[in-house]
């Protein structure tokens, strides 16, 4: 079953203006592994959510942790 759409996550790249190529290159990953990410259909590992975190300057709270259910998001 997917996870629910990081849309923190595009917003926070986009705001960037890195496109879904540049954010895998300078995290070492396919452009496919962040777009599946944005969209709900891959559980990243910590590490990789600490370097996608590191590279929009921002914490993994900001992009990984939904307010609603006071957890993380369910992927």
């Amino acid at each position: 079953m997917p996870g629910k759409k990081n849309l923190r996550m595009k917003a926070a790249r986009a705001a960037r203006g890195l496109s879904q190529t540049d954010l895998a290159e300078a995290v070492g990953v396919t452009r496919q592994t962040i777009g599946l990410i944005e969209a709900g259909g891959y559980n990243p590992t910590l590490n990789l959510c600490v370097a996608i975190c590191k590279k929009l300057d921002v914490t993994l709270n900001d992009l990984f942790w939904d307010d609603e259910t006071s957890g993380p998001f369910p992927f």
